[in-house]
């Protein structure tokens, strides 16, 4: 597990874009809970961590492609490919993330 970030950085419903060793990951804080997703959209180069949140769903910013933010499942067009989740924790007020 990579020690990421401290949690209180997390802000409900607003990403957060973090590098862990070469690894571009958007975070995200969805009823307390946080979930953390590989930021670039499947379908095109954009970075989810630029887009809008709710439903429980990131918009992608360039084409609007909608990703749930809990299992990473690609939910409407343009985007057909998942976009990859990680395990995460939170503990002794930060997150860490397993890669």
């Amino acid at each position: 597990m990579e020690k990421v970030i401290e949690s209180s950085k997390i802000i409900e419903n607003i990403p957060l874009k973090v590098t862990v060793s070469e690894n571009e990951l958007a975070l995200f804080r969805i009823d307390g809970q946080v979930y953390v997703l590989d930021d670039m959209c499947t379908h095109a180069e954009a970075s989810l961590s630029e887009g809008e949140v709710y439903d429980c769903k990131i918009e992608c910013p360039l084409h609007g492609a909608e990703f749930d933010i809990k299992t990473g499942q690609a939910v409407t067009p343009p985007a057909t490919k998942d976009v990859k989740t990680y395990d995460v924790i939170e503990k002794d007020g930060w997150v860490y993330v397993t890669l």
